[in-house]
């Protein structure tokens, strides 16, 4: 499920699979969808830790300034405001492909 290219355009990034398939992400979506625990919570030793919800969105949160492949399962993203802890699985990428285009947003209540 490896891809065989990444490329980020200006306000999506494409990926192009092993299998031919291309999978298209808007940044705003990648962004919003990030799993990092920051953004999304976690749960460690039965205690859970929410993150606040940003007061206001800005234009380089959904900038990439550079990428680099984690290991074989994975990408991690440097976003221009600076944020650069989220990894992200192809199998999570995949996901994310395919619930974008109905809005779906990633459920981690189970998580917490």
């Amino acid at each position: 499920m490896k891809p065989t290219s990444i490329k980020v355009e200006k306000e999506v990034i494409s990926i192009l699979w092993r299998d031919s398939n291309e999978s298209r992400i808007e940044l705003r979506y990648l962004r919003e969808e990030c799993p990092c625990a920051g953004c999304k919570g976690e749960t460690i030793l039965l205690h859970s830790y929410r993150p606040p919800k940003l007061p206001i969105a800005h234009p380089d949160m959904y900038t990439i300034k550079n990428l680099k492949m984690v290991g074989e399962y994975a990408v991690q993203i440097w976003w221009k405001d600076g944020h650069d802890t989220g990894m992200y699985t192809w199998e999570y990428l995949k996901k994310l492909a395919a619930e974008q285009a109905s809005g779906t947003k990633q459920n981690y209540e189970p998580l917490l």
